[in-house]
């Protein structure tokens, strides 16, 4: 049984975040992407919706190599998304309907067209120049060491004007900065700051544990299980490039700055396992709120396997730290086409019935699946640098469907990636209709979180079962849950416990199964999920 003291609970511990990709939530100007007051414009959709939280991948300026993730400001807004004035507009229309607002914070990197950087490659003893890390060649003239990008190549790039090294954990475009210049710090804390006090909620805080390097820049030794197909980074074990022991004093800072504002939530992408992922909560939870928990993304959908993700999980949280899930992102292929629709639902019950902060990619809620991308329309810089190996972002950052007519009503242009197929059934519009859509389902599951408080904070007990199903107990105040999902295609009873040999169906994953009572045992459909109540 996981207990806790839930009497000072936080938002961002009670709520739903929700993932918008700017560029393809909606379009106010017919330019083909997306930008602040379109999402504004669909502000009334999310409060119908039920999130309580939205998170905007990154709005500052950027040549866009990597789509915003190569900043050149962090301090204002790209001409494509708005201006200041409307992201101020839209913090005030978010917070009238008592809902919240995140940013990506990018602190790993900059780009290459940044002031900053652009300074610190105009001579060696540039004020700006340790800004940045960089190295003398190698006796044979080649990269400092053996480092790789993540996307593709080596890490270093040779700067003719200065006869130095610099390096680049991503693009050659995105240029680290030197997390160990005291004035690095000072400048991103004061960048938190400028955000916060314009009101925003929280920071989702970019690849976090990437944000500092070996000190003495020592080879990462070979991956002795790397394989043909697998990405080209994966050659090297990063014991030298991530995860370093500095990080720790790194996300205190982050935190400090965050606890200078009430009720601000930090939110760090660490690609970790799970003993790992956990230290980032701090010692005595002093560093960030929600180290994003991405393990159920890309392991395999089994009940046993996905069983154990939760167990292990649950084990390994500090005491008093608060969980959080995520089955789809902006990085990753949608849910729906990684274990397809009947699969996608019952990702959403679990989602949303696990203890912990959920958060929700845009158009999850509809059953939108990835959309192949021709080759001439490629837009991810990934798999431009590394074809063929299936590490394109394109699609699942494909448009929001609002509408099965018109490029779905997104934008007036032509979008800036392709819609996909199944417009006409795929959309709020139709799906809104249509009591047993998906849509309808992500409705019902966070009403349902709204209304019971052992759904939204309260207790975790997982259950024993069998190989092809999951069954917990969510508990708070004497008031229990059951949650049953069914991971087989075929039909399968699965028996109540002991502690609650009687039950109500509360909600099916599927629209038409008749809330009725229950007594001993439930017999699901395949790939059917359940929501019990104590009788």
């Amino acid at each position: 049984m996981i207990s806790g003291s839930f009497s000072n609970l936080a938002w961002w511990q009670r709520g739903v975040v929700y993932q918008i990709y700017p560029r393809s939530f909606q379009d106010s100007n017919g330019d083909g992407i997306g930008d602040l007051p379109g999402i504004a414009r669909r502000l009334d959709y999310l409060t119908w919706l039920g999130i309580d939280a939205i998170w905007l991948s990154p709005i500052f300026p950027s040549p866009m190599k990597d789509f915003g993730y190569d900043i050149s400001n962090f301090l204002d807004i790209d001409p494509i998304f708005g201006t200041l004035a409307d992201f101020d507009a839209l913090v005030e229309d978010v917070h009238s309907r008592n809902l919240k607002i995140i940013l990506d914070f990018v602190p790993n990197h900059t780009s290459d067209q940044h002031p900053w950087f652009q300074e610190a490659r105009r001579d060696r003893r540039n004020p700006r120049r340790d800004w940045y890390i960089w190295r003398d060649p190698a006796p044979d003239g080649g990269p400092p060491n053996n480092w790789l990008s993540e996307f593709g190549g080596s890490a270093w790039e040779y700067d003719e004007a200065t006869g130095q090294y610099y390096y680049h954990a991503f693009l050659k475009e995105q240029p680290d900065l030197n997390w160990r210049n005291p004035e690095v710090v000072r400048t991103m804390h004061d960048v938190l700051r400028f955000w916060f006090d314009r009101g925003v909620d929280g920071f989702r805080i970019d690849v976090l544990h990437h944000l500092i390097e070996d000190a003495q820049f020592r080879d990462n030794p070979l991956n002795p299980e790397f394989a043909l197909g697998m990405r080209p980074s994966h050659a090297l074990l990063r014991v030298h490039t991530v995860d370093q022991p500095e990080i720790q004093g790194i996300i205190t800072g982050l935190r400090k700055v965050a606890d200078e504002y009430p009720e601000r939530v930090l939110i760090g992408e660490i690609h970790l396992p799970i003993e790992r992922l956990v230290t980032y909560y701090g010692v005595e939870l002093s560093g960030i709120h929600l180290p994003f928990n991405f393990n159920l993304i890309g392991a395999p959908w089994s009940a046993a396997i996905v069983r154990e993700i939760i167990a292990t999980y649950e084990a390994a949280l500090p005491r008093g730290a608060w969980p959080n899930w995520v089955v789809g992102s902006h990085d990753t292929g949608r849910i729906a086409s990684r274990v397809g629709a009947n699969g996608a639902r019952l990702a959403q019950m679990l989602l949303l019935t696990l203890r912990g902060t959920p958060t929700m990619y845009y158009g999850e809620e509809l059953g939108m699946a990835d959309v192949p991308i021709p080759a001439e329309l490629v837009q991810d810089p990934f798999e431009k640098n590394v074809p063929g190996i299936g590490v394109g972002r394109d699609p699942s950052r494909t448009p929001m469907r609002w509408t099965g007519h018109n490029y779905g009503d997104f934008t007036t242009g032509r979008p800036w990636l392709p819609i996909g197929q199944n417009l006409a059934i795929c959309n709020v519009e139709s799906e809104a209709a249509d009591p047993n859509s998906m849509l309808s389902l992500t409705r019902r599951l966070l009403r349902l979180r709204r209304e019971e408080p052992a759904l939204c904070i309260g207790d975790y007990q997982g259950l024993a079962c069998d190989d092809q199903s999951i069954t917990y107990l969510r508990s708070r105040e004497g008031r229990r849950l059951l949650v049953m999902l069914n991971f087989s295609e075929g039909p399968h009873r699965l028996p109540l416990p002991a502690e609650m040999p009687k039950a109500r169906l509360r909600l099916s994953s599927e629209a038409n199964r008749k809330l009725q009572p229950v007594q001993d045992s439930i017999e699901l459909h395949g790939v059917e999920g359940v929501v019990l109540e104590a009788a």
